[in-house]
């Protein structure tokens, strides 16, 4: 998974499917302990779901405990590029209406910077 920092306080990972996408979350979470223990501040985040065609329950709990890492920092998370597969499942979970959803990436990153 690409992690690019736009800047300090925002940073943009880039998911794929499975196996893949386990491993992204599991090392995006690992970024943001290694950020806390230097006790620097998070940065908001915007997940680009561009090439993630379907997600399980486990993918779902990671976005959750992402966004549950993130609100306990009062830090932001956005979540772009939905495909419809990913849609589908964010629509019979509920979950459309938990996230913060932007069409693009560049769309994304006008609404946090406008945001801080």
């Amino acid at each position: 998974m690409p992690l690019n920092a736009w800047n300090e306080d925002i940073l943009i990972a880039e998911l794929d499917n499975e196996p893949l996408f386990s491993e992204d979350m599991d090392n995006l979470h690992q970024k943001l302990e290694e950020v806390a223990r230097d006790e620097a501040p998070l940065p908001s985040i915007i997940v680009d779901l561009k090439s993630v065609t379907t997600v399980n329950s486990s993918n779902l709990g990671a976005l959750l405990k992402l966004r549950t890492t993130l609100n306990q920092a009062d830090k932001r998370l956005v979540v772009c590029s939905v495909t419809d597969g990913v849609w589908t499942a964010l629509l019979a979970t509920g979950l459309d209406r938990v996230f913060t959803f932007n069409d693009d990436v560049t769309t994304a990153l006008a609404r946090l910077q406008m945001e801080c």
